[in-house]
């Protein structure tokens, strides 16, 4: 019964490894080229290849016979998603709306309580 319960929750881990490296694969691909050029974090082909090794080995090994692949392969995403991708979102001007400040509230420009 412990058995199960452990090899249950390795299959939601390998899952979530999975879907993991997906998401970041996915998201470098979708970035243009020059945004990782001006945000000096290697090449566009760069991340790709090594997030598609990544999601590779996740879809193949998960994290049975060889994990130590599987966590190299996580620790690429991570870079990936905690580094890489939030420099590509402020050279592309990614997450903020057209035409707005920086100081934009909800309710229009913050004038510092004039």
């Amino acid at each position: 019964m412990l058995m199960q319960g452990f090899g249950n929750f390795l299959s939601l881990l390998s899952l979530a490894l999975t879907l993991f490296c997906a998401y970041a694969f996915f998201d470098s691909l979708f970035r243009r080229e020059d945004a990782y050029r001006a945000a000096d974090k290697k090449t566009k082909p760069f991340w790709a290849v090594i997030l598609g090794l990544a999601l590779a080995v996740a879809l193949i090994f998960g994290i049975g016979p060889m994990p130590f692949l599987s966590i190299i392969g996580l620790i690429a995403a991570i870079v990936y998603v905690v580094d890489v991708r939030p420099a590509l979102k402020q050279v592309t001007g990614g997450g903020r709306r057209r035409g707005g400040s920086s100081s934009d509230g909800p309710y229009g420009p913050y004038n510092g309580g004039r």
